[in-house]
């Protein structure tokens, strides 16, 4: 399973430089329910909603979403071995969240302080460059 974290899902969605391979889209996909609302917040600063919006949905729709459950937000309170950002400890902590229920997922992030944050963590990382 690969916990797709909000950076890979733009970069499909907006077309960057950098794109996922599309291998990853026919994989088992997870990310927490706040990947969504980040999707929808940057599509809506870029007034991206309404070219963007069909993809935005199609996308997520191939996504499971994890709520962001009690386990979930007490553990991102907790300090982690690298400093991270408010909202990738959320993600890092819903992938730690999986691993704890004895689920085998891989992050896939152009994230580099939270690829940094995941290693510590001991979480697997896709390299998503040697895949393209």
């Amino acid at each position: 399973m690969i916990y797709v974290d909000t950076s890979v899902a733009l970069a499909e969605l907006l077309a960057e430089d950098r794109q996922p391979p599309a291998s990853v889209w026919s994989e088992s996909l997870i990310a927490s329910r706040l990947l969504e609302y980040e999707v929808w917040t940057r599509l809506h600063a870029y007034e991206l909603a309404e070219s963007h919006g069909e993809a935005a949905r199609l996308l997520i729709g191939r996504i499971a979403l994890l709520e962001l459950a009690p386990p979930v937000l007490a553990r991102a309170l907790d300090p982690f071995p690298t400093p991270v950002r408010t909202l990738d400890a959320l993600h890092l902590a819903s992938v730690e969240y999986l691993h704890e229920k004895g689920q085998s997922v891989r992050l896939a992030s152009y994230d580099r302080r939270m690829i940094i944050a995941a290693e510590a963590m001991g979480i697997a990382i896709i390299d998503l460059d040697e895949l393209a």
